[in-house]
């Protein structure tokens, strides 16, 4: 039973929630009892069962602070804890056990979390953030994707498509994980080999707080060379059956349930979402979105945990998206530079993930994890086109590719003692491609650009451990490697970061790691019919691209709710693929479209580096607003096969992020709140390759002037977002309500997404981004 100490009544008519969770030890996962968890400003607390569980009643709907301490563990206090009187919070929390020596002073301060990656092994270059901050930030449209490019050393200059660039790599350096597997991409509109896409297929109402590192990762993650996404699903309400419905233009008509699996409650657990598009009923209402071409999908998100038993705890999760698009050129504005009249172009994607996880304990302090799922995904694109010449339009691109993934996963992690944590495990994924791409656009006859049909492996082992010198000094070191067997391609890469506390407040640390990654997909089957008829494949003899990860990061919480976080970095890339012959040609450049450069004859002879220095200035929420700035200064090159030294594609030189929010409280009782919220972005424009207008006339499609790559710059990137909301907690009902409307480049800037060659107007246009838009969200929750 949960004891309690404190507990004064709160006055039955003041609207209050339940606060509930799990307390854990942080290395070795098991339960902690006797923890003790409380509010700040209210005179009410609990502490731990034996199963490490604590429940809060009562507690004020609006943002509290709860504080969890316990005898040998640093005391934690969690900010911004969001309470409303429709859905009761579930907050599980880790606690770091305490290492003293004779020399130190026992440290009692409570240390805010928020921000703290999630992960034990983490070091320089991690954080994590929660679904709150994603549903909160102007300009977000409930995409966690976008919600990063508010971080630093983050940028997104892309207002189509939710890629983003880490510290000058390109996007498809992205390693997306879910429940501690690599997934696809997970967006609707996806094609093979990218990790971005024009819409999110993830739910944010479905996650909860989740990892982010943009370099120097862990030992267990691998096959990335810019950034870790390390999503984890939320669990069912395991007491009561709690309900979700959601209105958002871009996310679409969303219903979610969740709640326990047994009337016994005995811990199992499920949740259950799916939503459809929005997008068709906002574009007859006027609504624009860059196209006249309306974005048809739908997605849905599940999870369930079953209790726990002699066998272990197990659980069953999953996700699965559709979406089509069709640009007819009928229906295009002449004027458009996104889409050619005289085209007609048919493009549908599928997604689908299930896995099953699994834990059961070792021993009194060690744990076996394992993740067995599959993934599907495919896309299918065909293209038409009108010749003056011809009464019918004429089939010119046929494109289909079909992506299975069967993924298996296992660690063991065991905490040998208060200071030594060490876990090591292997991953293996078996991919199965079968594609096929050709086309006869400006080209005599039909030709085969991509056609293969088979299966590979990828095999990554790694081990790693945490080792606490003192309760000030730790270190996290591993080694990962990785073997490919479509081309024989292996590596090994060791990892290391070293943490140093003064005190309380300030954090230093020193990370090095060596990343690998394989080439897109793409890349490695495009295929080049030669002279003599026959097929140059060599790009399949690829290997990885590889970079070296310098990283020293200073963390200070230099006053109450105020947070300081500086990191320098340094990456040096090698083994980049280029051209045999000499040109200005990388692959470095590649990853922010739908299609890749269409290059075969490839080595791995590229090199490139990414330098720079990040500033973040947070204040949490508290006295009812926040602040959030992010700087970055950077620099981002590369060489191709010539040995020249240019601006890579992703080389913006400097991002400025600066947000703030504030709460006002409606009415006496206050359970009502009026939001403001605001976001500041500017950015240095992109690199590009000009079009080389007489050779696209010849050729009748784009040709670009590899003579100067990268030698023009767009111009800056601004954007100004404002978010105005209602959150609306029912007096008579377990019922709220959260509204919003969300007013995105509110100065209209032209802001250049890219140039391009237009067949028909015979001429080399400025494509330019989405101008204002309005985003509204509708949510109730009971």
């Amino acid at each position: 039973m949960i004891g309690s100490f404190n507990a004064f009544g709160v006055q039955a008519q003041q609207i209050s929630q339940t606060v509930k969770g799990t307390i854990i030890d942080k290395a070795s996962e098991k339960p902690l009892a006797g923890v003790s968890v409380t509010v700040a400003g209210l005179s009410m607390g609990v502490t731990t069962d034996a199963a490490g569980n604590y429940t809060l009643e009562n507690v004020p709907v609006g943002r509290q602070r709860i504080s969890f301490s316990s005898i040998g563990y640093k005391p934690v206090s969690i900010p911004e804890v969001l309470v409303t009187i429709g859905k009761q919070v579930i907050l599980d929390v880790s606690l770091e056990e305490s290492i003293r020596t004779l020399n130190e002073v026992s440290v009692t301060a409570p240390k805010a979390r928020k921000g703290m990656a999630l992960n034990e092994f983490a070091g320089s270059s991690a954080r994590s953030f929660s679904m709150d901050e994603v549903t909160r930030y102007a300009g977000g449209r409930n995409d966690p994707a976008r919600l990063a490019s508010s971080f630093a050393g983050v940028s997104s200059t892309n207002d189509s498509r939710n890629d983003i660039v880490v510290r000058g790599n390109s996007p498809t350096a992205v390693l997306w994980r879910m429940e501690g597997v690599p997934i696809p991409n997970p967006n609707h509109f996806s094609t093979l080999g990218t990790t971005g896409g024009p819409v999110s297929a993830l739910n944010t109402n479905a996650l909860k707080n989740s990892d982010f590192y943009t370099g120097a990762f862990p030992a267990e993650y691998g096959n990335a060379s810019g950034a870790v996404f390390d999503l984890s699903l939320r669990s069912g309400n395991k007491d009561k059956v709690e309900k979700t419905l959601q209105l958002n233009m871009f996310s679409g008509l969303e219903a979610m349930i969740e709640g326990p699996l047994s009337k016994k409650k005995n811990g199992s657990s499920f949740l259950i979402g799916y939503r459809y598009s929005f997008a068709q009923l906002g574009q007859q209402i006027g609504l624009q979105f860059g196209t006249d071409a309306v974005p048809r999908y739908q997605d849905l998100i599940f999870n369930i945990n079953f209790a726990n038993s002699k066998l272990g705890k197990f659980g069953i999760f999953g996700m699965g998206g559709i979406s089509n698009i069709d640009f007819i050129g009928a229906d295009l504005d002449s004027a458009d530079m996104f889409a050619e009249t005289d085209e007609d172009t048919y493009f549908k994607s599928r997604i689908g993930v299930v896995g099953i996880k699994h834990t059961i304990d070792v021993g009194r302090n060690s744990y076996i994890r394992s993740v067995l799922s599959y993934s599907y995904t495919s896309n299918q694109g065909d293209g038409y086109k009108y010749y003056d010449s011809l009464p019918e339009r004429e089939y010119v691109t046929s494109q289909k590719t079909e992506n299975t993934g069967l993924r298996f996963s296992t660690y063991i992690n065991s905490k040998l003692n208060a200071r030594f944590t060490v876990r090591g495990g292997f991953l293996a994924e078996q991919n199965g491609l079968d594609t096929y791409l050709e086309t006869r656009e400006s080209r005599p006859g039909w030709q085969i650009m991509r056609d293969y049909d088979g299966s590979s492996w990828l095999l990554q082992p790694y081990v790693q451990g945490k080792y606490r010198f003192t309760g000030k000094l730790s270190l996290n070191a591993g080694v990962h490697g990785m073997f490919y067997t479509f081309n024989d391609a292996s590596a090994v890469e060791p990892r290391a970061s070293l943490s140093y506390a003064p005190d309380n407040t300030k954090t230093i640390t020193l990370s090095y790691g060596l990343h690998s990654q394989l080439q897109p997909a793409p890349v490695y089957l495009y295929q080049e019919k030669m002279p003599n008829g026959v097929f140059d494949q060599s790009n399949r003899d690829l290997g990885f691209t590889k970079a070296h990860h310098y990283i020293l990061g200073y963390d200070w919480a230099f006053a109450k709710d105020w947070r300081l976080k500086a990191e320098a970095y340094y990456q040096r890339i090698f083994d980049a693929p280029v051209e045999k012959i000499l040109s200005g040609f990388s692959i470095l450049n590649s990853g922010a479209d739908f299609t890749f450069p269409e290059k075969a004859g490839l080595v791995n002879n590229g090199t490139g580096s990414n330098q720079g220095v990040e500033l973040t200035i947070e204040k949490f929420f508290s006295k009812g607003y926040y602040l959030l700035t992010t700087a970055s200064l950077f620099n981002s090159k590369y060489k191709g096969s010539d040995g020249i030294e240019r601006n890579s594609t992703f080389n913006n030189r400097n991002v400025l992020n600066m947000l703030a929010g504030k709460e006002f409280k409606m009415g006496n009782s206050g359970r009502n709140v009026f939001t403001v919220d605001i976001k500041m972005t500017y950015s240095g424009g992109r690199y590009y390759t000009p079009v080389d207008l007489a050779a696209s006339e010849l050729a009748r499609r784009e040709q670009l002037d590899e003579r100067f790559y990268n030698a023009e710059q767009f111009p800056d990137y601004f954007r100004l977002d404002t978010r105005f909301g209602f959150r609306l907690n029912s007096s008579k009902r377990r019922l709220s309500q959260t509204i919003y409307l969300d007013l995105q480049n509110v100065t209209n800037r032209d802001n250049v997404f890219v140039q391009r060659y237009s067949e028909v107007q015979k001429r080399v246009g400025t494509v330019y981004q989405v101008g204002f838009f309005p985003d509204i969200m509708y949510k109730v929750q009971w």
